[in-house]
């Protein structure tokens, strides 16, 4: 965790006095805050991609990825998230999801209650510094498509390793309002705005 949070600080140009997780969340939120979306969500690859040897994500993606119609790669992907990705997201597991072919894989990734949105509690953040970064760095850097479908009702997630993401115009995820738990949606409804008046969460 201490390597992911130098690497966005750096990409921020600030630190967090609070160590651990909430330095992590502190530093997630002045990203957005100082970047446009595109802006943030760039940063947020580059982090992807300095946490890997750039030798390993080339022969990944030449020689792994292409085995099988990807199914090897999706599987071993799926694996790989689901043991090392606990310690940001929460309680994780490796189940089966329908490729575009027709036939199940196991390279699903299913995060109970994903810890990095209840703690950033904002649906923004989860977008632009997770979701589309995530899913712009396995198809552009490994070569295996992913499609992420965060449930910002319960804050499970499913990881959808060898199914390609659906384009943004019709991507569901970005069209939602702000969480229950957002603290500028509480603060907007404290000044007399409804939750009509706050169609979608501003940050998207």
């Amino acid at each position: 965790m201490f390597i992911t949070l130098t690497k966005i600080a750096a990409e921020v140009g600030w630190d967090s006095p609070r160590p651990g997780y909430d330095g992590l969340i502190e530093v997630a939120n002045r990203l957005l805050n100082a970047k446009s979306n595109q802006q943030a969500q760039l940063s947020a690859l580059r982090v992807l991609k300095s946490l890997f040897p750039t030798w390993l994500l080339v022969l990944f993606k030449m020689l792994v990825a292409p085995i099988a119609h990807g199914q090897l790669a999706s599987m071993m992907l799926a694996r790989a998230t689901a043991l090392s990705c606990k310690w940001l997201m929460g309680p994780c597991s490796v189940n089966s999801v329908l490729l575009p072919h027709g036939n199940s894989c196991s390279s699903g990734v299913f995060v109970e209650r994903c810890k990095y949105l209840e703690e950033s509690k904002c649906i923004g953040i989860c977008i632009n510094t997770c979701k589309l970064p995530t899913q712009a760095f396995f198809k552009d850097y490994m070569g295996v498509e992913l499609y992420m479908e965060p449930n910002f009702e319960d804050y499970s997630c499913q990881f959808n390793f060898g199914v390609p993401a659906v384009c943004p115009a019709v991507d569901k995820a970005l069209k939602e309002s702000c969480l229950e738990i957002c603290t500028n949606a509480n603060r907007r409804r404290e000044l007399g705005r409804t939750e009509s008046d706050i169609p979608q969460c501003p940050q998207l």
